[in-house]
């Protein structure tokens, strides 16, 4: 009985132990796979938002300024404020007054034309001097010489915000030049337009798809809220926000996604459109705590479902390990006769499950045991034959430069072809790329699919004639390319293209006993095939580490991709070669 007890309490421990570490390592790959996606679909979201909210944002502004720049370049307007600069201040008051009708007819063709959606409210038309000429809310003695817009607007069209009793204006500012004007003169006055900001408002304000605690919001570049907030009141021009993003955006003039603090210290995950140009940032944020919330729900049910688990688990071991005692008892009293030299024994379990099938064939094993031995024997002197001619590698590391040369659009074109002519092209391209390889010392490794990899192993770095001819090897292949086509026209199959990446770092070298062809792997092959997806037909493009041995080459042009994606996702940058 106590043998009994100790199986059933050790299956008991091993199921337990077995659901537990199943359970934990599920839990723990489903948790981080959900967080991923999570993370990976809100951070899609928020991009793409701050990205169309950003757009539009900045084709308003850039509408607006359009607008006001063609009350700037009305004839009429132009031909007044050119003949109001030339007013004797005692004179101006009168002239002014004589002429609002015709400024204000202007400014009325104006509205019509753009239409009343824009807000507008009021504009001012000012001379060089600074003198107002025009007012739309009334004649204006005002004199704007040291006026930061005025003097701003002299020298450039821009769009600016001033605090309001409610909310803030948009002020937008254009510089307004003689009619007969060239390029370089300066202009002879400066229209100064206030709108509403209704038009922007709107796309910041609508939060749909942004959850229980998503906001869009502005900033300008002096770090203070231009819009309204979800959380707080009255923040337009009172909210400082000097945030992580903002800061990348005014400091660096880069955009962001990611993980920080927003202005009401809360953690968030927010994606920012930098308009720096403009003066301002946008800003799109959903909290931390609701991005993760529903993960922290899906780790709750995960444990509760491995607690449920476990217990029915353990009640099913306890169960079956009871079943399992007494026959398994009658086996281990029939071992020990055995073991005795008693093969006539027999246990005869009738149980119909898996131990019945092992007490056949324990009986079997009494009958066959001499025979079993003799065949195990001969088993023996086979397997130890096997071993002397299995594969041994031997691994080291070496510093290489590894190529890689793709064909562009394989599918494509072998979609057109027979079964033979795709085996002939692929056979023509393989060859003719491996003889150059060749011819520059280099060592093919291998061919996968339609692209082929090779090396120039343990090259020195500081050996220029050898780094040279490594890149005479791939520039070589491409000028091979007419040669190439009328090999393949030759078999009545159509030229094609194809790109080739170079790297150089360490690599693992696995060789063979049985073979003498080298494999190789490690970063730097990893690095190769994920820049060759990157290259532009027919072109050749090396990772930095290669680029920073051959810069200094003077026969050789560098130019370098902007691939955010791979500078932000790996963070390597790579360059095309070619002759100068």
């Amino acid at each position: 009985m106590s043998i009994s007890f100790n199986l059933g309490k050790k299956l008991i421990f091993l199921v337990l132990i077995v659901s537990i570490v199943t359970l934990s390592i599920t839990a723990f790959l489903s948790f981080n796979y959900a967080d991923q996606i999570l993370k990976e679909r809100a951070g899609d979201q928020l991009l793409g938002e701050s990205i169309v909210r950003g757009d539009t944002l900045r084709l308003l502004f850039e509408s607006r300024i359009e607008q006001n720049n063609i009350l700037a370049n009305d004839p009429m307007i132009q031909l007044l404020v050119s003949e109001m600069n030339q007013i004797p201040e005692d004179e101006l008051k009168e002239f002014k007054e004589s002429n609002r009708r015709d400024f204000l007819i202007q400014v009325q063709a104006f509205q019509e034309l753009i239409g009343f959606s824009i807000g507008f409210e009021d504009t001012k038309i000012i001379g060089s001097n600074g003198k107002v000429f025009f007012s739309l809310s009334g004649i204006s003695d005002e004199n704007f010489i040291g006026d930061k817009f005025f003097q701003r607007g002299l020298k450039e069209s821009f769009i600016e915000f001033e605090s309001a009793e409610v909310g803030k204006k948009m002020i937008v500012v254009s510089p307004i030049f003689a009619d007969d004007s060239k390029i370089g003169d300066e202009p002879i006055g400066v229209i100064i337009s206030r709108m509403r900001t209704a038009s922007i408002d709107n796309v910041l304000i609508n939060r749909s798809g942004l959850g229980e605690s998503g906001e869009v919001y502005i900033v300008n570049n002096q770090f203070l809220m231009l819009s309204e907030s979800r959380f707080l009141e009255n923040v337009v021009f009172q909210q400082k926000v000097d945030t992580f993003a903002v800061q990348q955006c005014f400091n660096n003039g880069e955009e962001f996604l990611g993980f920080y603090e927003d202005y009401r210290n809360v953690p968030i995950y927010g994606s920012s459109y930098c308009a720096d140009d403009l003066g301002i940032v946008l800003l799109v944020e959903i909290d931390k705590a609701e991005v993760e919330k529903p993960i922290d729900i899906l780790q709750d049910r995960i444990f509760q479902t491995g607690i449920v688990i476990t217990i029915g688990m353990g009640i099913a071991a306890f169960g079956i390990s009871k079943s399992l005692s007494r026959p398994l008892l009658k086996l281990k009293s029939a071992a020990n006769k055995i073991a005795s030299g008693d093969f006539e024994v027999r246990t005869n379990i009738t149980t119909g499950d898996e131990i019945g099938e092992l007490s056949h064939a324990f009986d079997s094993m009494a009958q066959k045991l001499q025979e079993s031995l003799i065949e195990i024997k001969e088993k023996e002197d086979v397997i130890k034959q096997q071993e002397d001619i299995l594969l041994k590698f031997s691994q080291h590391e070496q510093n290489d430069c590894v190529g890689v040369i793709d064909m562009t659009d394989s599918t494509r074109i072998s979609s057109k072809l027979s079964d033979d002519d795709v085996s002939k092209m692929y056979e023509i391209f393989l060859n003719f790329m491996a003889k150059i390889v060749r011819k520059h010392n280099g060592e093919v490794v291998k061919n996968i699919g339609d692209a082929l990899m090779f090396r120039f192993a343990n090259v020195d770095s500081k050996d220029t004639a050898a780094m040279k001819n490594i890149l005479e090897c791939c520039l070589s292949m491409i000028e091979a390319h007419d040669e190439l086509k009328k090999e393949l026209n030759a078999e009545n199959i159509d030229a094609l293209d194809y790109k080739i990446s170079a790297t150089y770092g360490a690599v693992k070298v696995a060789e063979s006993t049985t073979s003498k062809i080298s494999d190789i792997f490690g970063p730097t092959v990893n690095r190769c095939f994920k820049i060759n997806s990157l290259c532009p037909k027919n072109s050749i493009v090396v990772g930095i580490n290669l680029y920073e041995i051959l810069k200094d080459f003077d026969e050789y042009e560098f130019t370098q991709f902007c691939s955010i994606e791979m500078k932000k996702k790996y963070g390597y940058s790579i360059f095309e070669v070619r002759r100068k």
